[in-house]
């Protein structure tokens, strides 16, 4: 299974989080994963809240269109985004975006 998926207008991503990196960002797949480097620590929520601000930023959305479905307390989770057209073009080259 590849690491997003279309569901009607919404884009399924699947991502493997990294808490307390030296800086947020892309870092590559992680299996069928994409990998996320966040400079938030795991816990009370700031990982995810650090991960839906930089989710929503990469795809120059606003907040409340990015949703974790899955995975509220581990590192592997699932993101909806809500009525995202299309990738990103480095994460388009890096997933192989159709």
């Amino acid at each position: 299974m590849p690491a997003f998926r279309r569901d009607g207008a919404d884009l399924v991503l699947d991502v493997r989080v990294q808490p307390r990196a030296s800086r947020s960002e892309i870092a590559g797949l992680h299996g069928e994963r994409l990998r996320i480097r966040l400079q938030a620590p795991p816990v009370d929520g700031k990982a995810n809240a650090a991960l839906v601000e930089f989710v929503a930023g990469l795809f120059a959305i606003p907040r409340a269109r990015v949703t974790i479905e899955h995975g509220l307390a581990g590192r592997d989770k699932r993101l909806r985004l809500h009525g995202v057209p299309s990738l990103p073009a480095p994460l388009e080259s890096l997933l192989g975006g159709k």
